[in-house]
């Protein structure tokens, strides 16, 4: 018996899953960056990567549509629901149908793809040099087998959730990167920018395989029987989030032909950019929205609206004091950052500059974003799809005002920020949506915290920025210099930002990572 299967009262147990979640994210996303880092050093900034970069965004975009947004919006608390009614036979006879269903419309989207991979590199990319545009062709058709992976790694995700077996989830996104960590070094000699795709396909069906010993107990086999209930209450659930989702896979598929028409490298850097701002994000608001879902969701159903308010507080003020200071760390460092992980081989120091400038525009978004995350899955949790499928296509026409008025003049970087636009005005219309339905969350020092939080990061980033510069001079240029200079950089900023918060009152931070969601619980549960 795992760590996450152990019998416990569900807030202890929602404080392992959220320690779990957040173990694995920090793994899933430490290699990830060394994933990048590879593909940095092998790969630079070249057009070609850029056209594998948006050959690769297809698999996800139709992973997002068609699974992830199920996913927290449907299918786990509809299997929550039947995870918690003995006995399972009837479980299995819902995720044999849905896991069936998904299979087939992902295998159908397969063919689809081989069929149609040219005139849909037409429509993604818009690069002047017309073997650009084929790499992009021959990148789709190669990476496609990995739709029917995601689905199924998705699907299965829900599941486990569902079952409280975290453990299973948590090592499947490092397993993921490894695809492209062991494929790039053995095929990019022969292969060329080819190597990616194969590496995205069989990190893939790793990440499937690594789950699967999750489905213990759990008699699974091919079902049609999709006019089952819960199968029509998920789908019902989830056709508000897949209109929404429409409009979102049509902002992502503008955004990268825009992209791609400002010049064959500025995929390239947005995507190293984003994957540092994915860093942060998936260490705290990913890890304790999906670890809070289930917890909500049961307060939800119980109409215990004191215990979801303070669960809900508790897991904004975490955010905050936790996403504030990675905000205005990872703005100072983005330079000595960017240097250590991507400028060696190929990436030069033209291309650490364009990155940077991208990151900071991301990093404008990145504290609407992570409070984003706890405030959609508070509608999930009372299986409210529908609103926060509106907010999203609303924020969409944010980012395509922004985008029209920016990308002339600031070209690719005009996007960037027409994306943070676009994750201020979700989360500014989440938060007045949340009150008025639920109130204010059952903590009383939630803008305290706020307050003291963006105060103390701000002493921080001025220290950084003061302190950066010498510890440059004197350090050594190479990896070893520019890892010192961000590790003595990283736990001085640390070491600060937890001195100021403690001096302003704000004394609970150790505990809060520590205990995190058991203290949320704790204090709203029955």
């Amino acid at each position: 018996m795992t760590m996450s299967d152990a019998p416990a009262c569900p807030e202890s147990g929602l404080a392992r899953s959220a320690s779990i979640l957040g173990l694995g994210n920090i793994a899933s996303r430490v290699i990830g960056l060394a994933r990048e880092s590879i593909i940095s050093g092998y790969y630079g900034s070249a057009g070609e990567l850029s056209a594998f970069n948006l050959a690769a965004r297809v698999p996800t975009m139709i992973y997002d549509l068609l699974v992830g947004g199920m996913l927290s919006a449907a299918l786990v608390p509809v299997f929550s629901d039947y995870a918690r009614r003995p006995p399972r036979e009837e479980l299995a006879r819902v995720v044999s149908a849905v896991f069936s269903l998904i299979a087939i419309v992902m295998a159908g989207i397969v063919i689809l793809l081989e069929l149609f991979a040219a005139p849909l590199a037409g429509l993604l990319g818009d690069f002047e040099d017309p073997a650009l545009q084929q790499v992009l062709t021959n990148s789709l058709r190669i990476i496609s087998p990995a739709v029917i992976f995601f689905g199924l790694s998705g699907a299965v995700t829900g599941l486990l959730y569902a079952l409280r077996r975290f453990s299973y989830t948590a090592v499947s996104g490092a397993v993921f990167n490894l695809g492209i960590v062991f494929a790039v070094p053995l095929l990019a000699s022969r292969l060329g920018v080819y190597a990616l795709p194969i590496g995205v396909v069989g990190g893939s069906l790793l990440q499937l395989a690594v789950m699967a010993p999750g489905l213990r107990g759990i008699a699974l086999r091919f079902s049609a029987a999709w006019r089952h209930p819960a199968v029509r209450r998920v789908l019902r659930l989830y056709l508000p989030i897949a209109l929404g989702l429409i409009i979102t896979q049509i902002q992502i598929i503008v955004d990268g032909r825009w992209a791609s028409a400002t010049g064959s490298q500025s995929v390239s850097w947005m995507r190293y950019a984003t994957t540092l701002i994915q860093f942060p994000l998936g260490l705290v608001p990913v890890a304790v929205s999906l670890a809070a879902l289930p917890t909500l969701s049961r307060h939800a159903a119980q109409a215990d609206w004191d215990s979801f308010r303070s669960v809900l507080g508790r897991g904004l003020r975490l955010v905050l004091l936790l996403l504030l200071p990675a905000t205005a760390g990872l703005w100072m460092l983005a330079a000595p950052v960017i240097r250590l992980l991507f400028e060696h081989g190929v990436f030069q120091s033209a291309d650490t500059a364009m990155t940077v400038r991208a990151l900071h525009l991301y990093l404008l978004g990145l504290p609407f974003a992570g409070v984003d995350f706890l405030l959609n899955y508070t509608f999930y949790a009372r299986q409210n799809t529908r609103t926060p499928a509106i907010v999203g296509v609303i924020s969409v026409g944010f980012y395509f005002v922004a985008a029209l008025l920016l990308k002339g003049p600031l070209g690719f970087l005009g996007l960037v920020l027409a994306d943070s636009v676009k994750q201020a005005a979700h989360a500014s219309i989440m938060v007045a949506l949340l009150l008025r339905s639920v109130g204010r969350p059952r903590d009383e020092n939630l803008l305290a915290t706020f307050v003291r939080a963006a105060a103390a990061a701000a002493v921080m980033a001025l220290a950084l920025w003061l302190l950066i510069p010498p510890l440059e001079g004197a350090l050594p240029r190479g990896v070893v210099g520019e890892a010192a200079v961000v590790a003595v950089a990283s736990a001085a900023g640390g070491a600060l930002y937890l001195l100021i918060l403690r001096l302003l009152g704000v004394g609970e931070l150790s505990a809060l990572v520590a205990g995190l969601t058991s203290r949320l619980t704790r204090r709203g549960g029955s």
